[in-house]
């Protein structure tokens, strides 16, 4: 007869090992979405050849992927209240696999846009909500929920970092097209996985969508984007040419840049947005998301070292890819390789992230995080030359891998963490929309303003650089503004806690 600690010990094995088999699906669904927005950027130079377009073209694409997730995650996670979690999950798979299918059989830049940023895009901003949410409920113990957060996060980071690698080594063997299917394939292997996750339903009378705040905040994202593209066309101050809206002229030579004008019609429809959720809230109404989300100060602060850190993790390697392919002439997979380094990084310090929230605080690890991203950065600048060797990459590469992965998990704890959890899963939308505009902005500024204009040289590269180093210097003031204490890995302790 079995002891009853011998029962004890197989009955949690049997429990943990029953809530992999269910939840490993949403990580390898979190891997795929991230591994779509960086995978793209070592194949730039064969796409744009093969779609007949240029490295601006490819820079759009890839820019308004990450912009339609960004502008639909909020959206999508009102959905899963409305829908149901796993059922928002399958839908977003099923679009999401459509369309990579559509972007695989891509022969110009429309289907592809339609395919990988307007349907992926969509298919993410479905499928990520449900992720976190359904972690929440399908784990009672806290300890539990922490691991599984931490392992979706890594998947994440894993996702962004392995991209460069595994779609060179793709698009060089095979083609980019293939690694469209590569992730279609996935896709329909996680559909399969994902039967045995059971959703415990919402409870109480689902809230009516808000359709009003939908349009107005993802209006509102798209302009500012928008308008930081312009800069690569028209520059940042003086208009470098003439602006036009159909036949008429608003914007003449020489006068502002019309970047500022999309900023301010986006800056004009978010404060539209901020002020339609208050007025809803005073007509005692469910808006998009709850105003509360955006009066935590400790959350704040996370989400914008998680905004930023995206935005240099996305900035980073689409310069370095760009300039690897452009200035050095290297094929899709030397490029993977090249920046495998940075990948190394992210991979050792993503799987010691669990041990270091036990022995150090959030606002430590955040902070050291961007110091040590720099410090690559630097290293990138002063060792790296148009005509040098590979190992003169490693060195700042690893650096730049180990800062960024180091953050991964940590700023969506403090900002998971500040709420309890009947906000868990307004706070999740949130806090992947912000990430998915980080990802986004760097892709945009530095492409843009920066590597369109790369020539094979070393001074566009340390510019390009400068900007990044700039983005993490205020990352790491915001990481330093957070609470210095101790806080726990998990949800619902930090929430009274991170709130004061």
């Amino acid at each position: 007869m079995d002891s009853p600690v011998g029962g004890g010990r197989a009955t949690s094995a049997n429990i943990a090992s029953g809530a992999a088999a269910v939840l490993f699906p949403l990580a390898v669904a979190q891997f795929v979405c991230t591994y779509a927005g960086s995978n793209m950027n070592v194949a730039i130079n064969d796409i744009a050849t093969s779609l007949g377009t240029d490295v601006r073209g490819v820079q759009l694409v890839i820019t308004f992927f990450t912009l339609t997730m960004a502008a639909l995650m909020i959206p999508g996670s009102k959905l899963t209240d409305i829908w149901g979690r796993r059922r928002c999950f399958v839908m977003g798979l099923v679009v999401y696999g459509l369309g990579a299918i559509l972007a695989a059989l891509a022969q110009g830049l429309g289907l592809l846009f339609f395919g990988y940023s307007l349907l992926e895009g969509l298919g993410s901003a479905l499928l990520i909500p449900p992720v976190y949410i359904l972690i929440t409920v399908s784990l009672a113990d806290i300890q539990s929920r922490a691991k599984w957060f931490g392992i979706v996060s890594a998947a994440a980071g894993v996702g962004a970092a392995a991209g460069p690698l595994i779609g060179g080594l793709i698009t060089t063997t095979i083609s980019w097209r293939a690694s469209f299917i590569f992730q279609a394939l996935l896709v329909a292997v996680i559909l399969v996985m994902s039967r045995r996750i059971v959703d415990p339903g919402v409870q109480g009378t689902p809230p009516q969508f808000d359709l009003e705040g939908a349009v107005l905040s993802a209006v509102g994202l798209i302009f500012v984007v928008v308008g930081i593209l312009q800069s690569g066309t028209y520059g940042w101050l003086a208009a470098h040419q003439a602006f036009y809206v159909g036949s008429v002229q608003l914007i003449p030579q020489g006068g502002i840049s019309p970047v500022w004008l999309f900023i301010a019609i986006g800056a004009a429809f978010l404060a539209w947005f901020f002020r339609h959720i208050r007025s809803f809230e005073r007509a005692g109404k469910a808006p998009l998301v709850a105003s509360r989300m955006f009066r935590n100060r400790v959350s704040n602060l996370g989400l914008i070292t998680q905004c930023i850190q995206w935005l240099t993790m996305q900035g980073s390697f689409f310069v370095l890819s760009v300039y690897i392919q452009t200035a050095l002439g290297y094929s899709a997979i030397q490029t993977g390789l090249m920046l495998s380094p940075a990948i190394i990084g992210i991979l050792l310090s993503s799987a010691t992230a669990q041990r270091m929230a036990q022995r150090r605080s959030q606002r430590g690890i955040i902070w050291v995080g961007f110091a040590t991203t720099i410090v690559g950065i630097l290293l990138l600048m002063l060792l790296a030359r148009t005509q040098s060797g590979f190992v003169t990459f490693i060195p700042g590469l690893l650096l730049m891998g180990i800062g960024l992965g180091m953050m991964l998990t940590a700023s969506v704890n403090v900002v998971q963490s500040a709420f309890p959890e009947r906000d868990q899963g307004e706070i999740s939308g949130v806090s992947r929309s912000v990430s998915n505009l980080g990802s986004s902005l760097g892709t945009a500024f530095v492409g843009s303003v920066l590597v369109v204009q790369l020539r094979p040289g070393y001074s566009n590269f340390v510019l390009a650089l400068v900007s990044m180093i700039c983005f993490a210097c205020l990352g790491l003031i915001a990481a330093l503004l957070l609470p210095s204490r101790r806080r726990a890995s998990s949800p619902e302790p930090q929430a009274a806690a991170l709130s004061a």
